[in-house]
C-alpha cells in the first residue's frame, strides 16, 4: 500500500521541505502547481510523494500503491474554509465528518471508516502528521483540528490503507500537513472576514528569505457567538519557522502556539429541536493550549545517500467541563436509610442522589518529547532503480490528569446551579501515565523496468505504558459497598508488533498507473481505555476511569488495487480504487447503562469499498466529481447496553452481531466541486456533497423500530438513523487590483435541517427545555447533533510584497 499513513509527508515536493539536488529540481518545480484538490488524486506523473516518516527523496507517483489525495494552500485559501478538516469534508473522497461535538473546530473526520476526532473515547483509525511528528495526541490518540493553524499550511497529503511505515493509529490510512517556509512563501497578507453567526476572524502572515536565512510568521483570530444557544468560539493561533540550507544542507525550527475556547454543545433530543432548533442539551466547553517546538533537518552524505531527522517537544493543557444529566438522581439501586431531598444534604451520598445535574470539571496535561533519524540511499541494483530507507523514531509521552464533580440543580437554560456544600467539590480521579513508544522501520521500492515497480516495507513497534492513580466510586447504588471510596488505578502494559507491507505498481505509460497492495499496522490502546476497560467498574465517558485489565492492540490488514491516469496538462484526470480492511481485536465503547460504560476488544470489524474520481480543467473551469462506497461492519457478537433500543431486552441489552453496520458511517458520499474564472477578477465556484443516512450509536443491531417497547416495556420514540443529505455551498473572490481582493463565503444554501451524528437515549426535558422531575415521564428518542443552518461571510485581503 503506498506508504500510506504516517508523516506521508508531501514532502512530496522536496523544494517544500529542503533543497534537493539539480536531478529533483525540476520536478519539485513541476508539482508544485497542484492547488486544485478536484485532480488532487492524479497529479502529473512527476509529483514526488514522501514514503516514509521524514523527509527523504520521496517517489514519482506513479510508484506509489495507494490512492492518493492531496492539496496546498492557494487550494484551502480559495474556497476559504474554516480549518483543515472543513476542507477535507468538502473536497476529498471517502471523506465523510460526524459533529458529535457540534462545533465547528471539533469535527471527527472518517476516511474509509475510520477515525480521526478530538473527542476523547473515540477508537482512532487515522495517524496525522505535521511536519514529520505525528499529533495523535498521547492520552487518548486524540486530532484536535483547531490546533493545526490552517494559514500555516503549505500542503495537505492524505494516503489510504494500512502501511506500516508510519505506524502506530495507521489502520485506514494517513493525513500528512507540511507548513509553509519564508523561502516559498515570500511576502506579506492581512484578511479580515466577519457575517452569520456573529463571526469575525483576522489573519496575518508574512515571510522572506535573505541569503541561506527564510523567516515565515503567521497568526489568526476567531471569534462567534454561534449559531445555537450558549455555543461561543475563539480561537487565536499562531506559526513561526526560522531556517537555514545550501546546495546540500536544510535546517528548520518551527514554533507553534495555540489558544481555544470551544463550547462543544453535541446532541439534543429532536423533540427540542423541533421545538426550537437553536436549543442545547447541557453545556460542554474545552480550552485548550498548546506549544510545539519542533526541529527538522536534512544532509546529504553524497549524491544518493541523504541523512535526514527531527526532534520536538509538545506541550497541551486542556481543561474541560461537561454538563450532565445525574445519572444518580433518584436512583432506584439506592438501598441506604431514607433521604429527604428537602433538606440540606448531609454527606455526599444525599448530594449525589438529590441532585439532577452534575458537571464533570477536568483538567488534563500532555507532554511529548520525541526524536526521529532516517537515511535513504537512492543508488541503483544491479543496474535497476532502487531506493531503499531505513529509520527509527522514538517518543516519550507523560500525561497528569485530574477530575472533580459538582453537583447541583438545573437552571431553565440547563446549566447547573452547584450546591452550596463543602463536600460537593471533590476530586473523584487523579491519574498519572505515561507512554513510550519506539519504531524501527525500513521499507524499499525496487524498479526492473519503466512498467514494474516493487516496494516491500517492514515496520517494529513497541510501546509501554504506565498507570499510576486513583479512582472513586461515585454511584450512589454502592452506598455500604464501596461508594465515595478510592481504588487504586495502576497498571504496567507492553504492547509490541512486526508490522509488513508489500505492493507494486504497473506504468504501461507515463499517464497511466495500475497498483495493488497488501499492508498492515497497529494500535495499542491508549491511557484512557486501559483506564476504562473493567466490566464490573464501568465508567462515564469521557470522564472517568476504573480498574486496569489488559487490552490487546488492534491490528488492522488491508488490501487494495486501483488505477489512475491523466491527459495532458490535467485536461482530464481520473482514478478507481477498491479496499478490503479487517481489524482484528478492535476496540470499542461498549455501553453498560444510559451513562456508563468501558471499553473492551469486541472482535473484529471490517470496512470495504470503493473510491471513484474524475476532474479536469477546460479554460478557466476546473471541476471534480467524486464518489465513495464504504461497508462499515461489526464481524464478531458482542452484548451491549442500549436500554432505548426498542430490541433492548428486560436488563437493556441487544446483542450486535456479524454484519451490522457501525453506527455514524454513511455508505454512501458523493461530491462535485467546481471553480470557474468568469474573467481575470472575478472567481467564482462551489461544491455539492451527497451523503446517505447511517445508524445511530445505541442501534448497533441495525434493529431498533419507532413505536416499539423494549424488555422493560417502556415506548421507543426514537427511529435510530439519521437521514440523508445534501448540501450546496458556494464561493467567489474579486480581484480589485493585484494585491487587493474581496471574497465571500455562503454554507448550506438553501438552509438544510441535517445531521450528522447522534445516538440514542433517554430524555429528560421537555421539548421548551423545562426538566421532568418524574423519572416516569423520561422519554426514549433520537439525540442528534444539528449541522449548522445558512451562514454568510465576507471579507478583504492585502497582499504586501
Amino acid at each position: 500500500m503506498a506508504r500510506s499513513a504516517r508523516f506521508l509527508t508531501v514532502y512530496a515536493l522536496i523544494y517544500c521541505m529542503h533543497p534537493a539536488p539539480p536531478v529533483m529540481a525540476a520536478d519539485a518545480e513541476i508539482s508544485a502547481n497542484s492547488g486544485n484538490p478536484a485532480a488532487a488524486q492524479e497529479l502529473p506523473q512527476v509529483l514526488v510523494i514522501g514514503n516514509a516518516p521524514h523527509p527523504g527523496l520521496g517517489l514519482p507517483m506513479n510508484q506509489m500503491p495507494a490512492n492518493v489525495q492531496s492539496t496546498d494552500s492557494v487550494g484551502l485559501q480559495r474556497q476559504q474554509t474554516l480549518d483543515l478538516a472543513d476542507y477535507l469534508n468538502n473536497n476529498f473522497s471517502g471523506i465523510s465528518v460526524g459533529e458529535s461535538a457540534a462545533n465547528p473546530f471539533q469535527l471527527d473526520i472518517n476516511y474509509h471508516g475510520f477515525t480521526a476526532s478530538p473527542l476523547l473515547g473515540t477508537p482512532e483509525g487515522l495517524s496525522v502528521y505535521v511536519d514529520g511528528v505525528r499529533v495523535n495526541e498521547s492520552f487518548g490518540d486524540t486530532v484536535n483540528w483547531d490546533l493545526i493553524p490552517e494559514s500555516a499550511i503549505s500542503t495537505v497529503t492524505l494516503m489510504s490503507g494500512s502501511n506500516p511505515v508510519f505506524g502506530l493509529n495507521t489502520l485506514g490510512g494517513a493525513l500528512s500537513v507540511h507548513t509553509k517556509s519564508g523561502h516559498d512563501n515570500p511576502g506579506t497578507e492581512l484578511d479580515a472576514s466577519g457575517g452569520s453567526f456573529g463571526r469575525s476572524s483576522f489573519r496575518g502572515e508574512t515571510g522572506g528569505e535573505s541569503g541561506p536565512l527564510d523567516y515565515f510568521l503567521t497568526g489568526s483570530y476567531f471569534d462567534e457567538t454561534g449559531w445555537r444557544d450558549m455555543s461561543p468560539t475563539r480561537v487565536t493561533q499562531g506559526f513561526g519557522k526560522v531556517g537555514w540550507q545550501n546546495d546540500r544542507s536544510d535546517i528548520d525550527l518551527s514554533y507553534t502556539y495555540a489558544h481555544t475556547s470551544l463550547s462543544g454543545n453535541g446532541a439534543a433530543p429532536l423533540s427540542m429541536l423541533n421545538f426550537r432548533r437553536e436549543a442545547s442539551y447541557t453545556p460542554d466547553f474545552i480550552h485548550n493550549d498548546l506549544h510545539f517546538v519542533n526541529l527538522t533537518g536534512t544532509q546529504f552524505l553524497t549524491d544518493h545517500l541523504l541523512l535526514s531527522g527531527d526532534a520536538y517537544y509538545r506541550r497541551l493543557a486542556t481543561e474541560g467541563g461537561n454538563g450532565n444529566i445525574n445519572g444518580s438522581y433518584l436512583a432506584g439501586t439506592y438501598s441506604g436509610p431514607p433521604i429527604d431531598c428537602n433538606v440540606p444534604p448531609r454527606n455526599r451520598a444525599t448530594i449525589a442522589f438529590c441532585a439532577n445535574g452534575q458537571d464533570a470539571l477536568s483538567r488534563l496535561i500532555q507532554r511529548t518529547a520525541g526524536f526521529g533519524v532516517q537515511g535513504t540511499d537512492s543508488q541503483d541494483v544491479f543496474g535497476m532503480k532502487n531506493q531503499a530507507i531505513i529509520g527509527a523514531d522514538y517518543d516519550d509521552s507523560r500525561d497528569t490528569y485530574a477530575q472533580k464533580f459538582q453537583y447541583g440543580m438545573l437552571a431553565p437554560n440547563r446549566t447547573l446551579i452547584p450546591d452550596a456544600n463543602p463536600l460537593n467539590d471533590a476530586t473523584v480521579i487523579a491519574l498519572g501515565g505515561s507512554n513510550k513508544i519506539l519504531g524501527v522501520y525500513l521499507t524499499d521500492t525496487l524498479s526492473p523496468s519503466k512498467l514494474l515497480h516493487f516496494t516491500a516495507s517492514l515496520r517494529y513497534n513497541r510501546n509501554t505504558e504506565t498507570l499510576n492513580g486513583y479512582s472513586v466510586d461515585t454511584d450512589v447504588g454502592d452506598l455500604g459497598s464501596g461508594f465515595d471510596e478510592a481504588s487504586p488505578l495502576t497498571g504496567d502494559h507492553t504492547f509490541s508488533r512486526l508490522n509488513p507491507a508489500f505492493g507494486f505498481t504497473v506504468t504501461p505509460t507515463d499517464a497511466l498507473t495500475f497498483y495493488a497492495n497488501y499492508n498492515e499496522a497497529s494500535r495499542a490502546p491508549t491511557v484512557i481505555e486501559l483506564g476504562c476497560a473493567n466490566p464490573a467498574a464501568p465508567c462515564g465517558l469521557p470522564n472517568a476511569f476504573a480498574g486496569d485489565p489488559d487490552l490487546k492492540q488492534v491490528a488492522a490488514r488491508t488490501v487494495e488495487a486501483g488505477i489512475r491516469g491523466t491527459l495532458p496538462d490535467q485536461r482530464l484526470v481520473w482514478s478507481a480504487d477498491v479496499f478490503h480492511t479487517i481489524n482484528g481485536n478492535d476496540i470499542q465503547f461498549v455501553s453498560a447503562s444510559t451513562n456508563q460504560g468501558y471499553f473492551d476488544n469486541v472482535g473484529s470489524t471490517r470496512r470495504q469499498g470503493l473510491d471513484l474520481a474524475l476532474g479536469g480543467k477546460q479554460g478557466g473551469l476546473s471541476w471534480h466529481l467524486n464518489y465513495s462506497y464504504v461497508d462499515a461492519t461489526f464481524q464478531s457478537s458482542f452484548a451491549v447496553n442500549a436500554e432505548s433500543n426498542s430490541t433492548a431486552d428486560a436488563n437493556g441489552k441487544i446483542t450486535v452481531r456479524p454484519g451490522d453496520r457501525i453506527p455514524l458511517i454513511p455508505r454512501h458520499t458523493g461530491r462535485l466541486v467546481l471553480d470557474y474564472e468568469l474573467y481575470k477578477r472575478w472567481n467564482i465556484g462551489g461544491n455539492v456533497l451527497l451523503v446517505s443516512g447511517s445508524f445511530l450509536h445505541g442501534n448497533e443491531n441495525n434493529a431498533n423500530q419507532a413505536g416499539g417497547t423494549n424488555g422493560e416495556g417502556a415506548f421507543i420514540e426514537a427511529t435510530g438513523r439519521i437521514p440523508g443529505y445534501a448540501v450546496v455551498n458556494v464561493h467567489g473572490t474579486f480581484h480589485v487590483t493585484k494585491d487587493v481582493e474581496v471574497f465571500a463565503r455562503l454554507v448550506n444554501l438553501f438552509n438544510k435541517e441535517y445531521s450528522t451524528a447522534g445516538f440514542l437515549t433517554g430524555n429528560s426535558f421537555n421539548p421548551n427545555g423545562s426538566f421532568r422531575f418524574d423519572l416516569s415521564d423520561w422519554t426514549h428518542e433520537n439525540a442528534v447533533s444539528p449541522a449548522a443552518p445558512r451562514g454568510i461571510w465576507a471579507g478583504v485581503l492585502i497582499r504586501m510584497n
